[in-house]
C-alpha cells in the first residue's frame, strides 16, 4: 500500500468507522482544527474523541488528523491544547 502523503503535506481523507454499528465513511478532514464531534450516518450515534485523543479522526479515522501527522508519530495534537 502506497502511502498518500506528499511533501506537500498531510493525506487529508480519513474513513471514520462508528463503533456502535459499523457504519464506515469517508470524510474530508479539516486542516487546522480538530473535529470533536462527529454523527453518524448509519446510526445517528455522535461520537466524540476517546480519552488521550485530541478528534474523531484519531479514535475512528483510518487516518490520524493533519495536526498529528505533521507533528510526528508521538506528538499530540496542538491544535485543541488550552
Amino acid at each position: 500500500m502506497l502511502d498518500e502523503r506528499t511533501e506537500a503535506g498531510p493525506e487529508l481523507q480519513s474513513e471514520i468507522t462508528c463503533p456502535s454499528c459499523g457504519h464506515r465513511q469517508l470524510e474530508q478532514m479539516p486542516l487546522d482544527a480538530c473535529q470533536f464531534f462527529y454523527e453518524c450516518e448509519g446510526c445517528h450515534t455522535v461520537l466524540r474523541p476517546k480519552a488521550g485523543d485530541c478528534c474523531v479522526f484519531c479514535s475512528y479515522g483510518t487516518v490520524p488528523c493533519p495536526p498529528v501527522q505533521m507533528g510526528g508519530p508521538n506528538s499530540a495534537c496542538g491544535c485543541c491544547a488550552g
